[in-house]
């Protein structure tokens, strides 16, 4: 249950903290705040909620790349990490607030909830809007901010890709979006993809299951708002004058009803062709889903077999991964880190217990490539993403001098090869003359 502190308005001094920036006698004419928390976080109280959002001082801010919205809305750093903070109206502040804390409960890939805080006011009395808070996702970038000099194609590719699984994985759970479009998106890279978050929930519904006509809505939706948002990118000169922003937008379609129909679709098949029910499950294991539960029905006479899955769960190789090194990562850098983990446990031994091999290839291989990171270079990729690279790198080199580079020295050429030479994800610093990232490298993902 939420901490709901809005039944009772706190004020400041109820909690026995004052913001730094405040005395006692400026904190008693701001009045009372009402915040809904899923938990007591006083850093919140640190935050200048006596002014206006688009006017926070420059010391309460995180310099990261913001997607475009209708709200005005900021980073800001909350104790020892980032949230986003959107104004907004009371309702959609809730509304929005609760919504994710649904799909955090149903494990759907969104932005976590920290708290809303009404009842705003500045120092001369007046009403100031309430705000939506949520934790900054780490390592993760707005579309736009997924360029270099130029958005090439095979990156949009990825980008919608992306966008289809999440919605794919968001319909399964039974939420109608209302609001699809990349702005609304935010992407982390995964092994060469990208893994798509939902980051704006305030026009998103709940059922218990979507109808037909609910999912090409949303579809088409998307397709509207990605083609215009493309076409946006074109006018700034940021997109490959051969990509047709239309075309382009449509693959949102094609890309996820051929993931609907993988996931859903009744198969039938002859009755001694029953290996096709393993058949089915083996792909939509390589999709990145379990299947849960299935249904087979035969016809008395008949010899059709008809095979339906009943329950999809997206993170198929993200918790294999889990269960055997306790590493938790994107589905793409599970599935890539499992083929070495497989690699080793095959060179080392295949006939040890799979846990014990699992050890030795954390203790062997991942450890010691996440230690080799110098700390100065540490902010540039999650390390899940830096230990997919190292084995591309270790891969493309040794297939270059034709030989079998040592782990070591692959490491240290990644490292000043590629590594030096990447921006920092971890904490993108915005070009204040452009509003967006002045410099980059995102486009290389693959």
């Amino acid at each position: 249950m939420d901490a709901d502190w809005h039944n009772e308005p706190t004020d400041y001094r109820q909690l026995g903290k004052l913001p730094r920036s405040q005395g006692p006698m400026e904190a008693a004419r701001l009045g009372p705040l009402s915040i809904t928390s899923a938990s007591v976080d006083e850093d919140l109280l640190e935050l200048p909620w006596h002014i206006a959002l688009e006017e926070w001082p420059v010391q309460n801010l995180a310099a990261l790349p913001r997607g475009i919205s209708r709200h005005v809305v900021r980073f800001a750093h909350m104790g020892g990490s980032v949230v986003a903070v959107k104004e907004t109206t009371e309702h959609v502040a809730r509304h929005e607030y609760h919504m994710l804390r649904k799909l955090q409960r149903l494990n759907a890939p969104c932005v976590e909830p920290v708290a809303v805080i009404a009842g705003r006011r500045n120092a001369a009395g007046e009403e100031l809007k309430p705000a939506l808070v949520t934790r900054h996702l780490r390592f993760s970038m707005p579309y736009r901010a997924v360029f270099s000099q130029t958005l090439r194609r095979a990156t949009l590719t990825r980008l919608i890709d992306a966008q289809a699984l999440l919605l794919v994985r968001l319909h399964l759970l039974g939420f109608y979006w209302g609001d699809v479009s990349l702005s609304n998106t935010l992407f982390r890279r995964d092994a060469g993809a990208f893994a798509a978050y939902l980051v704006d929930a305030e026009t998103g519904e709940l059922y218990p299951e979507l109808s037909t006509g609910q999912r090409e809505y949303d579809l088409e939706i998307g397709r509207v708002n990605i083609a215009g948002e493309l076409m946006d990118l074109m006018a700034g000169g940021v997109v490959e004058e051969t990509v047709d922003p239309v075309a382009t937008s449509e693959r949102i379609f094609n890309s996820y009803r051929n993931l609907w129909a993988e996931l859903t679709e009744m198969e039938s098949f002859e009755f001694g062709q029953r290996w096709r029910v393993n058949a089915r499950i083996r792909r939509l294991n390589e999709l990145g889903f379990d299947v849960e539960e299935y249904s087979i029905k035969t016809a008395p006479g008949e010899s059709l077999v008809q095979l339906q899955p009943k329950v999809v769960d997206a993170g198929h190789h993200q918790r294999r991964l889990l269960r055997l090194t306790g590493i938790d990562v994107q589905e793409n850098q599970a599935r890539r880190l499992l083929n070495d983990l497989d690699a080793y446990r095959a060179d080392t031994g295949p006939q040890q217990d799979e846990q014990i091999s699992a050890h030795n290839w954390v203790k062997h291989l991942f450890e010691p490539i996440v230690k080799a990171i110098p700390r100065e270079l540490s902010g540039k990729l999650e390390p899940a993403e830096v230990v997919h690279q190292v084995l591309e790198h270790r891969w493309y080199i040794s297939e270059a001098q034709h030989r079998n580079v040592p782990l070591a020295e692959a490491v240290q050429a990644y490292i000043d090869d590629v590594l030096r030479h990447r921006r920092d994800e971890a904490a993108i610093v915005l070009d204040p003359g452009s509003g967006g990232p002045g410099l980059a490298d995102y486009d290389d993902a693959g």
